[in-house]
Order: structure tokens, then C-alpha cells, then sequence
């Protein structure tokens, strides 16, 4: 269920509160280029011409590529989302709201708590702005460093056996959770964890920081192809509001 993108590199290691306004705007933790250049490497586009392991009817091969028949051949998404940031020495903090995916590389996160909170992409951009704020933070898609990013693999841009080094699995009930290593160390995650139905639809991302902080995302109410209008990954800052340049 989910969200395009995890295998971005960043050009900095240094973080923020996803959840907190002024944290998000001095480093972009949830600029990330997961999902893959957030940011635009998704999961689900995954050919998988070649086994990831030697047995081609492993149960983990399977559960792949179940998840990459459901989401690969989807042109838009649409799904309720709930998003907790967790990092030692302070309480979670929980956001929620609806996620909008739509190829290429189009992102809408359209919070209700905090109510007005906007990440979007639009394919080239991403722009975070929080309500209160006299700013938006724009950076673009394949330097951003937003952990929101690896989501996107929900309409295909991410290649598990390319972008991930190792992968380990466990039961939940009927689900299945992945547990993925990625090949580089210079992300601003070391592992992505996905819970994932027999038939590929995905319920939560769990995405760990390089300071062990944790970004986790329960996803419900997915509707795959559905009716997402173009202009929505359009930006237009409210009035009085400047867009600034990540880093500046």
C-alpha cells in the first residue's frame, strides 16, 4: 500500500526532526533521494530479471515480486498515512494526513495533523512547508535527502537488488516484513524495513537514520489508479511566503 525513491545520495549528514518544522528546514531528514534519486528509486519497478538469491522460488523472491506486479503497473496512488518520528532523549511525534503518488515521480503528502503541512513533489522539486513558517524549503528531487523519499517506490523506481545488499525476513500474522541493508553507506538511513501482504500490498515503512533515529509510516485506505489530477504536485506558496533553496 503505500511510499519512489530511495537510492538518493546525500551531500550532507546532517538531520532533522521530519516532523518538526524548523528541524525539517535545517537539514531535510525527510529529503532523501528514498525513497531513490525519495528520492526517486522505487521499489516496485523492479524487473526482476535474476533471482536476488540462489533460490528462484524463495518466499522472500516471491513477496518481491508480488509487490512489484501490484505497484508497477500503477499510474497513481492514493492512501491515508500515519508518520512517527522517534530519536533518543525525546517523545514521539506523530503526523498523519493523505499521500498522493503519481508517475513520474510525483508526490503530494498533504497533512491534516498538523493541518496545512505540505511535502510535494513535482518531479524535478520537492518543496516542505509547514504551516506558521514565513518560508518553503525547496530542494531538488535527486539531492534530496528527505527519508519521506524511499516511498515513492510505490510507482516503480526502486530496484531492490540495486539499491539493497542484503535482506532478511519475518513473519507477522499473515504479513511478511522485509528487512533491507542498502548498498551505500552514504544515505541518511542504514535500513528500510517493509510489512508487506501475500499479494504485495504494502502497510508500513519503517526507515532508520544514520543516528539511529526512526521515521515510520502505517499506510491504510490504499486505492491504486485513482483519480489524482495533475495540478496537485503543482506548488504555490501562500501569500507572504518565500521559497529558499535547501542549504542557503
Amino acid at each position: 500500500m503505500l511510499p519512489r525513491g530511495l537510492g538518493l545520495r546525500r551531500k550532507k549528514r546532517k538531520r532533522v526532526n521530519p516532523l518538526n518544522s524548523q528541524s525539517t528546514r535545517s537539514t531535510a531528514l525527510l529529503r532523501q533521494p528514498f525513497v531513490h534519486q525519495f528520492a526517486a528509486a522505487s521499489i516496485l519497478l523492479c524487473a526482476f530479471a535474476l533471482p536476488l538469491f540462489p533460490e528462484p522460488d524463495s518466499d522472500l523472491n516471491k513477496l518481491l515480486h508480488n509487490i512489484e506486479i501490484r505497484y508497477n503497473h500503477a499510474q497513481s496512488i492514493k492512501l491515508d498515512f500515519s508518520e512517527t518520528y522517534t530519536t533518543a532523549g525525546r517523545p514521539a511525534q506523530k503526523d498523519s494526513g493523505v499521500l498522493y503518488l503519481r508517475k513520474p515521480s510525483r508526490m503530494r503528502w498533504e497533512y491534516t495533523m498538523p493541518e496545512g503541512k505540505l511535502f510535494l513533489s513535482d518531479g524535478k522539486d520537492v518543496y516542505l512547508y509547514t504551516p506558521g513558517d514565513r518560508q518553503v524549503e525547496k530542494s531538488k528531487l535527486k539531492e534530496s535527502e528527505d527519508m519521506r523519499a524511499p516511498l515513492a517506490f510505490l510507482l516503480g523506481k526502486l530496484d531492490f537488488a540495486k539499491e539493497f545488499k542484503s535482506f532478511e525476513i519475518r513473519q507477522e500474522g499473515s504479513a511478511t516484513w522485509i528487512v533491507a541493508q542498502p548498498k551505500s553507506a552514504n544515505l541518511v538511513y542504514t535500513k528500510v524495513e517493509f510489512l508487506a501482504t501475500p499479494d504485495g500490498e504494502i502497510h508500513r515503512v519503517d526507515v532508520t537514520g544514520q543516528d539511529q533515529s526512526k521515521l515510520d509510516f502505517t499506510f491504510s485506505n490504499e486505492l491504486l489508479n485513482a483519480a489524482v489530477a495533475p495540478s496537485l504536485f503543482a506548488f504555490h506558496p501562500p501569500p507572504g511566503v518565500q521559497i529558499v533553496e535547501a542549504g542557503q
